[in-house]
């Protein structure tokens, strides 16, 4: 039976999930179009220097092989925003893994041994790809507004001195990387100077913006396609050099082109979240109330463009104290470009700050979760503006009664089974409510149908959806009857799916798009509609509270985390035995595709806690963890029994549908929840991700 309810909040099944499951859902490598050739790059061996030369001779003698392409022969492309996409335009080579040369065949396998043969030589330089917290070269970069990225308030040194209790303590977490599921692909046609381009994307409108400058086109001569994608999880949300090279690759053969990355290129080109060295420092009263937070973040960044991993951020909103400095630093080395990832800066900040709170709750002799409540506020700490909802006691306290947290002892190793050691911690997690400017259509046709346009993208995670769910909530009809049309630069303009804004932004303009079409129908009460309809369109550009930070009150998701583990003493095995997630984020628009995305980011937390890491190997300058036999993600069975809920917020500031964003705030703080449950579990502090067995065994 369709499920024909238009209630938001009701939990309605994805309705690509047919498609997917029998295949008929098409990824941007699946498009075959006549003439296809295809594409593989050949990536750089050396982590800094020069091509010397270029020989393609046996390249080009590969029965198949259409051409190859180099800096020497590339066409010039325009200017672009992200330097990681000036592909083939010169001879440097930043860092191991910068794409040289391009071949191009009638097969995938021509391609790929075409590229086999490329012989490239090098004038090699001295590289350095070794984070060091202390290096001179480190600076604190600007924000959007040119100020420096270091808040201060008070006198935190002198408190933190004068403090009656404190923690000085340093986590890292290594280089991780995205691993979608689907691969970064994209399959590009030219026709009559027209671009068509089937990418693997978060965001189309920006693909097209950027293919638009670099091949000096009008943007209404290119149309990008992202229809499905599998997964991205920030590492498709701005445009990666595999769509500029098939591009390129399609203009100068004359034939459409496809190129789909092989993963052991990924970790090199698409980015990856930047190793953090984080040094906090809290100083609190007797009754644990903070008096003093310092947060100190260093992470890398390439020599092509800088990226910052923002890890400090979180302390500028969770905990209120009258002394306080966060600021985070970047080193510039011989790296691959850091990018977005899950998360970005909460995800790596948060492990360190509510580690560090549990590290103060065991000073202080204090109950982890009554230390966070004894600090909660109802104002923003860095900005002092209220906040527009924070329900963080109320997860901490719901969490706690659901996890039975009042039976756990306090001590650390007061429990076992057998060898196997038993504890549990806790963890807040925040994340902000962001939104952007967004387009959307609505169609109302004679057989009582109704169309959504809007060029979101749905990244599996029920994007299709939810905004059906929110037009037929606004449009007052049944949501079986309402289709939804995305993912196609030919729809209504809108930003991409990432932040966990997507829904937020793209909801917004559809509410108002149907809001308005409700309107007029109801002026046209008893008559008959056109032939082709009757429509309406919203453009939610320069409407109030879209913009972050001109917004009266601070914006937040809020949450708690609860982990229980067993740790093997002998083998220093460990298991996350339970996993319990409370979350605070606004009005939840579907209970089914919600969960999914709670629980989805629990297990990337998760992973980040005891199996995710990437090596930098300095001799060679390169990430010596290329593929997923390697780079663990964690599977079926390191998943344990998981639970998400939520407590449903009445918050009037956000946007017509009174929700916050879902996507990221499931990962922020998992980590810091199961590192917290080892120490309480074996009375051993591991501060660097992940928990491995051979680091837990060194500590027993």
């Amino acid at each position: 039976m369709p499920d024909t309810t238009s209630a938001l909040g009701a939990p309605t099944e994805r309705r690509e999930g047919p498609a997917k499951v029998t295949g008929a859902a098409r990824y941007a490598a699946e498009h075959l179009p006549g003439g296809l050739a295809h594409a593989w790059p050949v990536p750089a061996t050396i982590a800094r220097g020069e091509v010397a030369s270029v020989d393609d001779t046996a390249a080009l003698a590969v029965p198949g092989v259409v051409g190859v392409l180099t800096h020497l022969n590339a066409p010039r492309l325009g200017e672009a925003d992200d330097a990681t996409l000036a592909v083939l335009q010169d001879a440097r080579v930043p860092h191991r893994g910068w794409y040289v040369a391009l071949v191009v065949a009638d097969t995938l396998e021509a391609a790929r041994e075409g590229a086999a043969a490329v012989t490239v030589t090098y004038a090699e330089e001295p590289h350095d790809v070794t984070l060091d917290a202390a290096s001179p070269a480190a600076y604190v970069p600007e924000d959007p507004d040119g100020n420096p990225d270091e808040h201060t308030r008070g006198n935190p040194d002198e408190a933190f001195a004068a403090a009656p209790v404190r923690v000085d303590v340093t986590y890292e977490v290594p280089p991780l990387h995205n691993h979608p599921m689907e691969p970064h692909a994209a399959t590009a046609r030219w026709e009559e100077g027209r671009l068509t381009v089937h990418d693997s994307s978060q965001g189309a409108t920006a693909v097209r913006q950027t293919l638009a400058s670099l091949f000096k086109l009008p943007e209404e001569q290119i149309t990008v396609v992202s229809e499905h994608v599998g997964g991205g999880f920030g590492s498709k949300g701005t445009p990666r050099p595999h769509v500029v090279l098939a591009s390129m690759a399609a203009r100068e053969t004359g034939r459409p082109v496809k190129l789909a990355l092989p993963r052991r290129h990924l970790a090199a080109v698409v980015g990856h979240r930047s190793p953090t060295v984080q040094r906090l420092r809290l100083g609190a009263e007797a009754d644990g109330t903070l008096t003093t937070l310092i947060h100190e973040v260093t992470s890398h960044t390439s020599r092509v463009k800088e990226f910052v991993e923002t890890g400090a951020a979180v302390s500028r909103v969770m905990y209120p104290s009258p002394h306080a400095r966060t600021g985070n630093r970047v080193l510039p080395l011989d790296v691959p470009s850091p990018s977005w990832m899950r998360a970005p800066g909460e995800a790596p900040g948060m492990y360190a700050l509510e580690s560090a709170m549990d590290e103060l709750a065991v000073a202080l002799g204090l109950d982890p979760v009554e230390l966070r409540l004894r600090n909660d506020t109802r104002t923003e700490p860095d900005t002092g503006k209220p906040f527009s909802s924070r329900h963080l006691a109320e997860c901490l306290r719901e969490g706690a009664r659901r996890f039975g947290w009042a039976e756990r002892d306090p001590r650390p190793r007061s429990r076992a089974e057998g060898p196997v050691l038993i504890g549990s911690g806790v963890a807040a997690a925040t994340y902000p409510v962001l939104v952007s400017p967004s387009r959307a259509s609505a169609h109302a046709y004679p057989d009582g149908g109704y169309v959504i346009r809007v060029n979101a993208t749905d990244i599996g995670t029920g994007a299709r959806t939810v905004l059906a769910q929110v037009a037929a909530d606004a449009l007052g009809v049944p949501v079986d009857r309402v289709r939804t049309e995305v993912g196609s630069t030919d729809l209504p303009a809108a930003p991409l799916a990432g932040g966990s804004s997507g829904t937020a932004s793209w909801g917004w303009a559809v509410h108002e798009a149907c809001t308005r079409l409700a309107r007029r129908l109801a002026g046209q009460l008893g008559q008959q509609l056109p032939p082709e309809g009757v429509g309406a369109s919203a453009d939610t550009e320069g409407t109030p509270d879209t913009n972050y930070a001109e917004s009266e009150y601070a914006r937040h998701a809020f949450g708690a985390h609860f982990a229980e583990v067993g740790v093997d003493a002998v083998s220093g095995e460990v298991r996350v035995r339970r996993l319990l997630g409370v979350f605070a984020a606004g009005h939840i628009l579907n209970a089914r595709t919600a969960r999914s995305q709670f629980i989805g980011a629990m297990t990337m937390g998760l992973g980040m806690a005891l199996t995710e890491h990437s090596t930098m190997d300095k001799a060679f300058g390169d990430f010596a963890e290329s593929d997923l036999a390697s780079y663990h993600v964690p599977v079926n069975a390191d998943v344990p029994a998981m639970e998400a809920h939520w407590i449903d917020e009445d918050d009037p500031h956000l946007n017509p549908m009174g929700s916050k964003g879902i996507g990221e705030i499931g990962i922020v703080g998992t980590a810091a929840a199961i590192g917290n449950a080892v120490h309480h579990a074996t009375g051993v502090r591991l501060r660097e991700l992940p928990i491995t067995p051979d680091k837990l065994v060194t500590a027993l």
